[in-house]
């Protein structure tokens, strides 16, 4: 058995991705952030949807379109395919963990 607490890193120089299952169909990933947050001008714009759970901690997404999200504990979120987004902000005095599901489009 494994969980998604386990392992986290002291020191956390960079995101923590990790892959936990991945088929043709699905990936499924932990993130792991403290503090961290996307390059000022970077957007994903990713092939897949992504539902998204915040597991720990808070964090904040901002999108291409101008709107914020704001995420606590058990907050979750589907992103469609191509919906431009960034990770605005991640608490900094703690991890905040996320369980990612990328999933192919309709």
């Amino acid at each position: 058995m494994n969980n998604l607490f386990a392992n986290i890193p002291r020191d956390l120089p960079e995101e923590l991705c990790e892959t936990l299952a991945r088929s043709d169909a699905v990936h499924i990933e932990r993130i792991v952030s403290r503090g961290h947050v996307s390059p000022e001008q970077f957007w994903y714009d990713q092939e897949r949807n992504e539902w998204v759970l915040l597991v720990q901690g808070a964090a904040r997404l901002a999108f291409a379109d101008g709107h914020e999200v704001r995420l606590g504990p058990g907050d979750w979120l589907l992103i469609p395919a191509h919906q431009k987004h960034r990770v605005a902000w991640t608490d900094p005095q703690a991890e905040t963990v996320w369980l990612a599901v990328h999933y192919a489009r309709q």
